[in-house]
């Protein structure tokens, strides 16, 4: 359970320096506000069948502060993008430095090649002097400006080269594995004393980050998701008997799959890893299938990557330099799996299926972003460098009843956000679809 103390956001020390936004410290009066310190976001604001929520759990709010722990006049920054590609990791980079060189007056910002790996000497990675011309028309384009790697450098060895860098604030973009390393350089930073800001901002298409109610890039993939749903449709519905059989990303957690179905409204069974599935008989995934072909002709469906683990492994489970479960590497693929299940069971029961098997797989996360990623993407990197410059640390930015907010690190890793089976959001896929809302099992 979530308490107060979960969500207690550290600083460096006071702050002494006036900020150079010149926005306004007296509410009412037709300005922009500055955010003051003590501004929260409830974690509840409802409470569960009648109990009134408990306000006493409330995330820091996000936001420019009159007062600065950093001269912006002295301040380097660095900012590094890890993992894997995601929609709008260049306008996050491009936000952080404009808010930076014209907002705040800080002219030494680094860019880190190739995530972690940038800070290790002997990857022979020099960083990137930015400029504004460097960061010029870069939100035109997908994928990184900065590049991005897996796996993580020795804490030690981070810490020293930002060291010799002379860096006070590091920005770091990137999902799960990336934030667990990112709190464990803030942690290394604040052991040595150092005034060494470590500031996260949310990156992963899989939408999994504890506290957070959405990352960045999700939005896009789901577009990119459901169109290409809608073209299975088409498959499925242009031929007799016709399947069209769609598996997306998301690893460990159904979000795009479960909010592509809905963005679609052309799905029939979407699988996910929250909810266990038996393959036949009563109630099974491939019985259900059956049954829809024989009544309309035609049907689509869609796997989460993570959908049906208990089906695939055979105990073979392999990992990713971050800790990952590779899905699309291992022996057994969900998309290749049920293809061929559903080929041979409906060979069994004598439906003539004309399967149409579709795997947009890295496309939907390699776009640029959309409008609406593009303009969160921006609102995240302000964010980021508003708290980084306040002096505030071992933080990524949230995002909580469509209010930015700061979650600490060491809070938001604790384990990775799921679709709850008992969720609306569960609830309103399976209205779409009609399946039941748990698979019978055996």
């Amino acid at each position: 359970m979530l308490t107060a103390e979960d969500l207690i956001v550290k600083t460096l020390g006071p702050c002494n320096y006036d900020s150079p936004l010149r926005l306004s410290v007296t509410p009412g009066d037709g300005l922009p506000d500055y955010t003051q310190e003590g501004t929260t976001v409830p974690y509840q604001v409802t409470g569960r069948q009648g109990a009134p929520p408990d306000l006493s759990v409330c995330f820091e709010r996000s936001g420019p502060r009159p007062k600065l722990f950093y001269d912006p006049k002295k301040v380097y920054a660095a900012i590094v993008t890890c993992g894997g590609l995601c929609p709008g990791l260049n306008n996050v980079v491009q936000s952080i430095f404009l808010e930076l060189y014209h907002r705040y007056g800080v002219h030494k910002i680094l860019g880190v090649r190739y995530g972690y790996r940038g800070f290790d000497p002997q990857s022979g990675l020099e960083p990137i002097d930015m400029t504004p011309e460097f960061v010029d028309g870069i939100q035109e384009q997908g994928g990184s400006i900065l590049g991005s790697s897996r796996g993580m450098v020795p804490t030690e060895t981070i810490i020293e080269t930002l060291e010799r860098w002379k860096v006070d604030i590091l920005f770091v973009i990137g999902g799960d594995g990336t934030l667990k390393a990112a709190h464990e350089i803030a942690e290394e930073g604040l052991r040595r004393k150092l005034a060494l800001s470590v500031v996260a901002i949310p990156k992963t298409i899989d939408n999994d980050i504890l506290y957070v109610y959405k990352t960045f890039g999700f939005d896009t993939a789901v577009a990119e998701a459901a169109k290409v749903l809608l073209c299975a449709h088409n498959e499925a519905r242009g031929a007799p008997y016709g399947v069209g059989l769609v598996k997306v990303m998301g690893r460990d957690s159904g979000f795009i799959a479960s909010f592509a179905t809905l963005a679609s409204m052309a799905v029939n069974l979407t699988l996910i890893p929250e909810i266990p599935f038996k393959l036949e008989g009563e109630g099974g995934f491939l019985t259900l299938l059956a049954e829809r072909l024989r009544k309309r002709g035609h049907a689509v469906v869609v796997a989460a990557e993570g959908a049906g683990l208990e089906h695939m492994t055979d105990g073979e489970i392999i990992h990713d330099a971050s800790g990952n479960i590779m899905y699309s590497q291992m022996s057994k693929d969900i998309g290749i799996f049920l293809r061929d299940r559903i080929k041979s069971y409906c060979k069994e029961v004598g439906i003539p299926v004309n399967i149409k098997y579709i795997d947009p797989s890295y496309i939907i996360r390699s776009v640029p972003a959309n409008a609406n990623d593009s303009l969160f993407c921006n609102d995240l990197g302000r964010a980021a460098v508003h708290a980084a410059m306040a002096g505030k640390t071992d933080l990524v930015i949230g995002l909580w009843h469509n209010l930015l907010t700061h979650v600490p690190l060491s809070t938001a890793t604790r384990g990775k956000k799921k679709v709850a089976p008992d969720s609306k959001l569960w609830l309103a896929v399976t209205e779409a679809t009609g399946q039941p809302l748990v698979f019978q099992m055996a």
